[in-house]
């Protein structure tokens, strides 16, 4: 694979993961597009990336994750936000992992099939639509409910064209959370789950001859997708400050159009 293709693989990566516009969408109408047999592995590394970003973006959170049970164990008293917020994790963790095995062969199929990709982006874009218009409960906090629906949303984004971020984000918002507020808990939860479902892919994947062939290109991507995916999740929380997330609708419902005529 050439450089060229690298940065821009890792830059739509980069941009597209955390922006509600389906990352794994916009890489198969790419792929597509350049005509490349991208084997599932670079995928996965420009995934990494991504994930390395959110660990920088998130460092508060992920901090007093680490210290809330480093004091839990230390003390006896595990009744502090660190451990509660990991738990809310872990429960949204369970029904992402159990949609995404049970449709990982049908989802990895639409792949190679174009207009679904084009489908699930419209049903994005109906996702944000409906989350945008939910009325915000004044006060409430992500609870583990919340967690629940929101991995279930995650699990089903596996396919491509379903946004990672935006159908956690629409589940989040439809239960009237505060947007700011659940923009940073939709984040920590795509973490472990970008992680695990890139380790899982990994283990089976046959490609490490192709990294090896293209090792340059293959770090040029990485770091490509991290540099850029750290200022995507900046500028997406703006985007939600100021009530803009239709407009994310709109360019998904375009693409997806465009995808299924074209």
């Amino acid at each position: 694979m050439d450089v060229f293709y690298a940065v821009v693989l890792g830059m739509l990566q980069g941009i597209t993961e955390w922006l509600p516009v389906s990352s794994s969408g916009h890489l198969a109408i790419a792929q597509n597009f350049f005509g490349l047999e991208v084997p599932i592995m670079f995928d996965i590394v420009l995934h990494f990336g991504t994930a390395l970003a959110a660990v920088v973006f998130l460092k508060e959170e992920i901090s007093g994750i680490f210290f809330g049970w480093f004091e839990a164990v230390k003390t006896g008293n595990f009744d502090n936000y660190g451990v509660k917020l990991s738990l809310m994790v872990v429960v949204a963790l369970v029904p992402t992992a159990l949609i995404g095995f049970a449709f990982k062969d049908f989802f990895e199929s639409m792949f190679f099939e174009i207009k679904y990709v084009g489908a699930a982006l419209i049903i994005t874009a109906a996702l944000l639509f409906a989350g945008e218009r939910t009325r915000t409960i004044k006060s409430k906090k992500p609870s583990f409910l919340d967690g629940f629906v929101m991995g279930v949303f995650q699990g089903f984004a596996v396919a491509p064209g379903i946004s990672r971020s935006g159908s956690t984000l629409a589940g989040g918002m439809l239960l009237g959370n505060e947007k700011a507020k659940i923009a940073r808990f939709s984040f920590l939860i795509s973490l472990p789950a970008i992680l695990g479902a890139g380790i899982f892919e990994g283990m089976e994947s046959a490609s490490l001859e192709f990294i090896q062939q293209n090792l340059i290109s293959v770090f040029v991507g990485f770091f490509v997708s991290a540099i850029v995916g750290y200022f995507s999740m900046k500028f997406l929380v703006g985007m939600i400050k100021q009530n803009k997330l239709w407009l994310f609708g709109i360019y998904c419902l375009i693409l997806g159009m465009l995808v299924i005529l074209a």
